[in-house]
């Protein structure tokens, strides 16, 4: 026997005679297995980043911060917690992308992510059973696939409620949104919210949500938002863009005619109020309407010890935003659930999906009504049957801060509206 021979039959017999001490003495998962004991899960999380809309860093910041924390403490039931991130770059192709990496990295999990390109992510990572935990709520398919766990109402919940809070203010609405597959259903969701309150239908006004100049938009929007008598409003979702449209809005409104302004929270922000002025920002007293309670609730505060801890550094991770809030519930969410795990059980995304599909509600620390994906728990919602928590918080914009607005319901559940509400095409 040649001397290489004899040196591969000696490695391989090391291996084997390794192998085996292991299967007998239970000495954790080889390279490469799912699950077990000490064994690593992976997950993703992705957003738009770098691009000329919208884009959330704070998400993908606040996962890397949710790792660090967390494998500090000993990982989830004794598995270490790994995060891949991705760049989702605010196009079906990076969208898609982004499901591949996770697919080919063997994630169980996509956790807390944004992307507009719900038909790009969801049908690959479908495929492979790959569950997708806490998304935004931007896109219509985190709605309807059953491997979708949505922690919040989504743009349907907010819009609804920016319209019930407006059609108690207002006698005219007119909104400005993305000329977007996404921004097309926006004012059919508005207009669910102002029924509530026998509020005509808005005027629905659009716009490129990468547009640096929206004077034509913002006069449009003066121009139709006339209550007679009464108060007009103006509401803008364009995400990063909103600010840019209200400047526009704020230049062109030279008569004075103060109309009411609002927005949803993700498009506005208290970063948002901060830059633009604080007690000066063109935002003061603006309505805005939220899935989550405001910031500076004490709810909020192990989320704002990771941060700082974990985040420093990281101008991203805003605990006012929130992408980085959605972030944070949806992993609450995913380690709750991998907790009624025993700590040698595989962890595999079949597994996690039939955990999340069946098991008793996931509580969020208060953030968030218990959460359950149980068939009893989903409701008649044309177009999302996947919402399971469809309550908003309502705020306004005082002395340069983002509080609960007084003087009525601090919160409502949109559920009920949106089920009578008609399907957007």
């Amino acid at each position: 026997m040649t001397k290489w021979r004899r040196t591969a039959s000696l490695t391989r017999t090391l291996v084997a005679t390794a192998t085996g001490a292991c299967l007998v003495a239970g000495c954790g998962v080889l390279p490469g297995s799912p699950g077990g004991s000490g064994s690593t899960i992976t997950v993703m999380t992705f957003a738009p980043q770098d691009t000329k809309a919208t884009n959330m860093p704070g998400m993908p910041g606040m996962a890397k911060a949710y790792e660090a924390w967390i494998n500090s403490k000993g990982g989830i039931n004794g598995h270490k917690l790994r995060v891949l991130t991705c760049n989702e770059k605010n196009t079906p192709t990076g969208a898609a992308d982004c499901a591949r990496k996770a697919i080919d990295e063997k994630a169980v999990a996509v956790v807390g992510s944004y992307s507009q390109h719900g038909r790009a992510f969801m049908a690959p990572l479908e495929a492979e059973g790959i569950p997708f935990v806490g998304g935004y709520g931007v896109s219509s398919e985190e709605f309807q696939s059953t491997l979708s766990y949505p922690v919040n109402g989504g743009q349907p919940a907010l819009l609804a409620g920016a319209g019930h809070q407006l059609g108690k203010a207002c006698s005219q609405v007119a909104i400005v949104r993305p000329d977007t597959l996404a921004g097309d259903s926006m004012p059919i969701l508005l207009n669910a919210g102002l029924k509530l309150n026998k509020a005509p239908e808005a005027n629905d006004i659009r716009a490129a949500e990468d547009s640096a100049d929206y004077i034509a938009q913002a006069r449009e929007a003066l121009a139709n938002s006339s209550g007679g008598k009464d108060r007009g409003c103006v509401t803008a979702v364009l995400g990063e863009r909103t600010e840019t449209f209200f400047d526009a809005f704020r230049r062109e409104d030279s008569k004075h005619k103060n109309p009411q302004i609002s927005s949803v929270l993700g498009s506005v922000s208290q970063a948002v109020v901060d830059r633009t002025g604080g007690k000066e920002s063109p935002f003061e007293g603006a309505y805005v309407t939220s899935w989550y309670p405001v910031s500076t609730d004490a709810l909020w505060e192990p989320m704002r010890k990771v941060i700082s801890e974990r985040a420093f550094g990281n101008d991203a991770v805003d605990p006012d935003d929130s992408g980085t809030q959605t972030t944070w519930i949806a992993y609450t969410v995913l380690s709750e659930t991998l907790k009624r795990l025993g700590p040698d059980e595989d962890v595999t995304a079949r597994k996690v999906a039939r955990m999340l599909s069946q098991e008793e509600p996931v509580k969020t620390g208060g953030l968030t009504p218990d959460l359950s994906w149980r068939y009893k728990d989903m409701r008649a919602v044309a177009g999302f049957p996947r919402m399971v928590n469809g309550r908003v918080n309502f705020q306004v914009v005082q002395a340069g801060r983002l509080v609960a607005q007084q003087g009525g319901e601090a919160s409502m559940d949109m559920t009920e509206t949106l089920e009578q509400a008609p399907r957007a095409a």
